[in-house]
């Protein structure tokens, strides 16, 4: 069934909050239902706590905005139990192309080894995104929102997070063991609690343009550096579920931002690209500016940020959504062991040591590529027209070409949480490192070990029978993978398994610890160190 989610319009409802003589409290609060806040809230709720969500709109997004979703991230959506809806409605693809001036330079392709579920990317509007996640989120009793309810004061304490809550008929006030701000750029939230984020303001402004039209161009990404349709500037190509087409012009920092908005010079710009009798039609026109920027810390005692709330950088490498849903399924699950007394508090301070470090590598994978998208001097300038005309002939050239490094989920490497190996292993399975998905046959159908180790602590073990599991291991779940389930070896090869191999796998499916052998004793000092309890 079709949903326009972007005619959505949801009813403020009183709650039972606003009647109450005293003031009701709340396990967890989430404020902010983007993609974030709504990753963050299905997650816990999952889980089996009771969550509250608030925004302070009554509608989902305005505009395709991200729309760029990476594999790991519709990853998470599976795990979430809306990954299928995402991928069914978008546009996957693997292959993009980059050109300088009115030549093809390469063509690269994200994805070239087979044996995965997803692809590389799949682009689909952040309104669907939302649309999906809503529908998630409205499946799960332990999880409610309310719109337009607007956060207007937060006051952390020691035992918890009072908020004053703004509605159509009023004020009214609650109490949070922990609150998720997930609310944006512009946080309110961390505004109201003195907090900054610091970094770089990029001098320049782009054209985003929406475009409905019919176009036999391949779901590729394609980015030209000056081209003669915009000459001394770089426009990316991407398409769009629904026959649009998304367009992204550079403008330099001396255009004018509301004489740009002008859809007289929108369809100008677009003409130069598709040809004088194209046809096509408006969707959404922005424009914008950005910086690559953090806050020093994500966690604030029981305020803890996630999202574009916490870090910012470039669209270039669509590194914000993706590194936002990232934080969400990293904070979940640490949250919901606190709250549910199997960890300790300061298990949350791993959330601050893992999502900082990789704010830092999409923030400095996003400065170098808007660098080289835009020179500012003319040295520069030459050593990227120079490095461009390499590229066509010169594989190593091609490594230093930067129109945007795509979005990879982070390993995390000096994560306090990892238990370093003791034995020889090869390949990227290292101890904090995203666990790679494989195709697996089960009871004689085809299957994926991604969706096999689904979500909490997991042992995955590699061997003809699963081994004999003693009492004294506490309650986890183990993954046997027979040499005949991996029929064409692939787990085993992204996994560097022999027979006996077992690795602990966290509930946001990275590693933490790994073997050559089954030790039940090496296991549960492992798991003590993942909980926060080493």
């Amino acid at each position: 069934m079709h949903v326009d989610y972007q005619s959505l319009r949801f009813e403020y409802r009183r709650s039972p909050d606003q009647s109450s003589l005293q003031v009701v409290r709340h396990a967890v609060v989430v404020v902010g239902a983007g993609p974030v806040g709504l990753a963050t809230a299905i997650d816990l709720a999952q889980s089996g706590l009771r969550v509250l969500l608030l925004d302070d709109d009554s509608s989902l997004s305005t505009g395709s905005r991200a729309i760029c979703f990476a594999k790991r991230t519709l990853e998470i959506f599976d795990r979430l139990g809306c990954g299928d809806a995402m991928v069914e409605k978008g546009v996957t693809w693997n292959r993009g192309r980059v050109f300088h001036r009115d030549h093809p330079v390469y063509s690269f392709d994200l994805l070239p080894e087979g044996g995965h579920e997803r692809p590389a990317f799949v682009n689909l509007q952040q309104y669907y995104v939302e649309g999906f996640l809503l529908d998630r989120a409205r499946a799960l009793p332990d999880l409610e929102i309310r719109w337009r309810n607007k956060v207007t004061a937060v006051e952390p304490g020691e035992a918890g997070v009072g908020l004053l809550v703004e509605t159509p008929e009023g004020e009214y006030r609650i109490l949070a063991d922990y609150l998720i701000a997930a609310d944006g750029a512009r946080s309110p939230i961390r505004r109201a609690l003195g907090l900054e984020s610091k970094g770089r303001t990029f001098r320049d402004r782009f054209l985003i343009a929406d475009v409905r039209m019919k176009a036999d161009f391949p779901a590729e990404r394609w980015f030209w550096f000056d081209p003669p349709f915009h000459p001394n500037q770089s426009v990316l190509l991407h398409s769009q579920p629904d026959g649009v087409w998304r367009i992204d012009f550079q403008l330099g920092w001396d255009a004018d931002p509301e004489a740009e908005r002008a859809p007289e010079r929108v369809i100008t710009r677009v003409r130069a690209l598709l040809g004088e009798n194209a046809a096509f039609d408006l969707e959404w026109v922005s424009v914008y500016t950005f910086s690559c920027l953090r806050m020093a810390r994500f966690r604030h005692g029981r305020v803890i940020f996630a999202g574009d709330a916490a870090h910012g950088v470039s669209p270039f490498g669509a590194r914000g959504a993706n590194s936002g849903v990232q934080d969400a399924e990293n904070i979940a699950w640490k949250l919901a062991l606190v709250l549910r007394g199997e960890a300790p508090a300061t298990l949350l301070d791993s959330y601050d040591d893992e999502r900082v470090a990789a704010a830092d590598e999409n923030i400095l994978n996003s400065t170098r590529s808007t660098d080289f998208i835009t020179p500012k001097n003319e040295a520069s300038r030459a050593f990227r027209d120079a490095t461009l005309d390499l590229a066509r002939d010169c594989a190593f050239a091609r490594r230093l070409v930067n129109s945007g490094r795509l979005s990879l989920p982070s390993t995390y490497r000096a994560s306090p949480l990892n238990t370093a190996d003791t034995d020889d292993f090869a390949g990227t399975m290292m101890p904090g490192a995203p666990a790679l998905d494989a195709p697996l046959m089960r009871e004689g159908a085809p299957n994926w070990l991604l969706r096999r180790l689904g979500g909490g602590f997991v042992l995955l073990h590699f061997g003809e029978a699963p081994p004999p599991v003693p009492e004294t291991l506490p309650p986890l779940r183990l993954v046997n993978v027979t040499p005949d389930e991996d029929a064409e070896g692939v787990a085993a090869r992204r996994y560097d398994a022999l027979p006996g191999t077992t690795y602990l796998i966290r509930p946001d499916q990275h590693v933490c610890a790994r073997w050559r052998r089954f030790d039940p004793e090496a296991i549960c000092a492992a798991l003590d160190r993942a909980v926060g309890r080493a």
